[in-house]
């Protein structure tokens, strides 16, 4: 029954978000709110085929920890759930993606129309330069970025080292800085077929402090991250899965 409802929403899911896809591309001459309505349909329509295909359902906690307006968060990447879930609840959520993203067809051009911040991470200092310009102009217009510090999606249970990109948005902004961590990936893992059912949690934490050194800053915010999803992982009841095809136990 997993591998039949697994293969149902996949299949809405691809024919889905070429049909979405499209829609925005024809979108991008309208102004930038057209685009970003129809990217929250196309994420509310996903999330109804996870709960009713998939059995997959989702609880968000520490809502009172996002501003009215501006702020930067920086989360947990494990799913590619977690690059449209920030629509179902946040107003204007743009995200920093990697550039080679924006070289899609048609995908690349929706991003940007939508408000995405596309980092060369080859580009080194001058990287880093643009992201913290491009994060200020969304700070101007009351946007919420999303960034995620490793920089690409990891199974449950890994690290990968956090980016300094983040450490410089940090101190050029007067905007919060809001840690969140999620366990989507037991649910929904990256280069997996499976979908197996459960609720994925998410956990705004409270904002980072103000006044940090870049190192200070880079270490608590890790810390934060990374415990608290240990401890959603741990919460769910689920194994881990492993990149070599075995499990160990989220305990």
């Amino acid at each position: 029954m997993m591998f039949l409802r697994s293969l149902l929403f996949n299949i809405y899911f691809v024919i889905g978000q070429a049909f979405f896809v499209f829609a925005m591309f024809l979108s991008i001459p309208f102004p930038q709110p057209v685009i970003q309505w129809i990217v929250k349909r196309w994420a509310g329509s996903l999330h109804l085929a996870m709960h009713w295909i998939a059995g997959i359902k989702f609880e968000v906690r520490g809502k009172e920890h996002i501003p009215e307006g501006a702020c930067v968060i920086a989360g947990k990447h494990q799913s590619a759930w977690d690059t449209f879930a920030f629509y179902l609840f946040l107003y204007d959520p743009n995200y920093v993606l990697k550039i080679e993203l924006t070289r899609i067809p048609m995908w690349g051009s929706c991003s940007k129309k939508a408000g995405a911040i596309a980092v060369d991470r080859e580009a080194g200092a001058s990287a880093l330069k643009m992201l913290v310009r491009e994060v200020k102009d969304r700070m101007t217009k009351g946007r919420q970025v999303i960034i995620f510090p490793e920089g690409t999606r990891t199974a449950p249970g890994t690290r990968l080292p956090y980016h300094p990109g983040i450490a410089a948005v940090y101190g050029a902004i007067e905007q919060p800085v809001i840690p969140v961590a999620i366990n989507s990936g037991l649910f929904w893992g990256r280069r997996t077929f499976l979908r197996y059912p459960g609720t994925i949690t998410m956990e705004i934490l409270p904002p980072m402090p103000k006044g940090l050194k870049r190192r200070e800053f880079m270490a608590e915010l890790e810390q934060r991250i990374e415990t608290a999803t240990d401890r959603l992982m741990v919460e769910s009841g689920r194994p881990l899965p492993v990149d070599n095809g075995g499990e160990q136990s989220a305990a």
